[in-house]
């Protein structure tokens, strides 16, 4: 996974791209924790250009929406495509996070 963050007004922004993987676990921890000390309101995941994402991946999202709840910032994962898409939609992650095209 490769990641680039980025702050606009109230959002912290991580935009992903290449994999999202079990090996990426331990980076992805540092975004989250990035993010909570930002003060920002609102968490967003650019995924427009993310490849792919496993399992594990899944679950960190879980893990980023955990925090949020407990740090009081809404978490967004906007733009995801392909197989990214179709994970989402499998896992039916629109139940549990916002979603934007």
């Amino acid at each position: 996974m490769k990641q680039e963050t980025n702050i606009v007004d109230d959002q912290f922004i991580i935009s992903l791209s290449e994999d999202l993987s079990f090996a990426d676990q331990a980076t992805f921890r540092e975004v989250i924790d990035r993010a909570n000390e930002s003060g920002k309101n609102k968490c967003v995941f650019e995924l427009n250009q993310l490849v792919s994402i496993d399992s594990s991946g899944l679950g960190m999202f879980l893990l980023a929406s955990e925090e949020a709840r407990k740090s009081n910032w809404s978490l967004v994962l906007r733009g995801a495509q392909g197989q990214v898409k179709r994970m989402l939609t499998l896992c039916k992650f629109d139940e549990m996070v916002l979603i934007e095209n």
